[in-house]
């Protein structure tokens, strides 16, 4: 599954699925999300350029 991702304020993220869908997540959605698709070493990624 493809998706974007645009953090749109400190505690929400939207992502964008490529089919046109996109969801509005909390930061534990989120983290939930992340770790559902096995990329948790994204979200530490996205939480290291959001606290620079």
């Amino acid at each position: 599954m493809s998706f974007n991702m645009n953090r749109i304020n400190p505690n929400q993220t939207q992502v964008f699925f490529h089919d046109g869908r996109f969801e509005t997540l909390t930061n534990e959605e989120l983290e939930d999300f992340l770790l559902q698709m096995g990329l948790t070493d994204m979200n530490e990624s996205i939480e290291q350029n959001v606290t620079d």
